[in-house]
């Protein structure tokens, strides 16, 4: 079964990277549930209830943000979240699909 990926980004230019790579694995993107995966960007508007969310339904999240800023991949770990910093999203999407 293919796998369903949802995008919460902020910056176009990363989501339009990110779609890439999940359709280059053969998963689609998708505008909403359901979904296997849900890649967040931090900073993103409610980013901490949208990890929260996910994770209380089971779903994999895949958080993504600065490496200036470790107190928000942390949180967002602690959120039940793996979380990258900007330069390891692809190959950390890639690995997950």
């Amino acid at each position: 079964m293919t796998k369903r990926v949802q995008l919460f980004t902020r910056d176009l230019v990363f989501r339009a990277k990110l779609a890439a790579t999940v359709r280059a694995t053969g998963a689609d993107v998708v505008g909403a549930e359901p979904c296997d995966l849900v890649v967040v960007e931090l900073g993103s508007n409610g980013w901490e209830d949208l990890i929260r969310g996910f994770v209380l339904r089971r779903i994999a999240v895949l958080a993504f943000g600065s490496h200036v800023d470790p107190s928000a991949l942390r949180a967002a770990r602690e959120l039940g979240a793996r979380a990258v910093p900007n330069s390891e999203v692809e190959s950390s999407l890639r690995a997950l699909l």
